[in-house]
């Protein structure tokens, strides 16, 4: 299990307004999470107020994390791919594209997401919960989940984490939001509209611990 970092290249290239979210009369934080959380189009498409206020794809912007995957964890011709919290399975197109012959699979909670996925992988991604992966032990030589378990409950993580780590063989990878600090903490609480898990990283790392997670991880902070 190690800490390395994927994903801040993509975090970082955002800029935010905490207090500016979190006091929007329009879309006030109750209000913008009670949306979010029907994971539909308001979360994926409606107001950048609510969430990402377009979530689209943008050529080349996942597929240098893809390659990042790739690299560190030496895929071959035809491995077998796992995103738990695929979204729109943008990582996973771009994935494909770098390795054609790659068996990828995604799952999602939100169907409005799947509808609305790639058309290239449209059959390669379906409704799903990532407590209850429909697949064999150690069937996939990648398993990643980014940005999505944050999103469970204590007893739903427990699961999903066993999950995870069932499933996968050597390689796989977690990214969730914690905090280091209390400021990062405020601007986690303001600034998210769908966590469930607020855990610092020593937190989240005796999660690991307990459901015997032995893959590797990194954390979004909100600095």
């Amino acid at each position: 299990m190690k800490e390395i970092d994927f994903m801040s290249v993509l975090h970082k290239s955002t800029e935010r307004d905490y207090l500016k979210r979190v006091n929007d009369k329009e879309y006030p934080k109750a209000k913008a999470a009670e949306l979010a959380k029907k994971w539909d189009f308001d979360y994926w498409d409606g107001d950048r107020r609510v969430n990402y206020g377009g979530y689209r794809y943008i050529e080349g912007r996942w597929e240098k994390v893809a390659q990042k995957f790739i690299d560190y964890y030496k895929l071959g011709k035809s491995p077998k791919i796992l995103d738990v919290g695929c979204g729109k399975g943008f990582l996973l197109y771009d994935l494909k594209k770098l390795i054609p012959e790659a068996d990828i699979y995604g799952i999602d909670i939100s169907q409005y997401a799947i509808n609305n996925s790639k058309e290239e992988i449209k059959d390669k991604v379906k409704v799903g919960n990532a407590c209850s992966l429909n697949w064999q032990s150690d069937y996939f030589d990648l398993v990643i989940s980014i940005n999505t378990l944050h999103n469970l409950y204590s007893y739903e993580l427990e699961l999903a984490l066993s999950e995870i780590e069932r499933v996968g063989k050597d390689n796989k990878y977690i990214c969730v939001e914690s905090y280091r600090n209390e400021k990062e903490k405020a601007n986690l609480l303001y600034w998210q509209v769908t966590c469930e898990a607020f855990n610092s990283p020593k937190e989240w790392i005796w999660w690991f611990n307990k459901t015997g997670y032995n893959g590797d991880y990194s954390f979004i902070y909100f600095d």
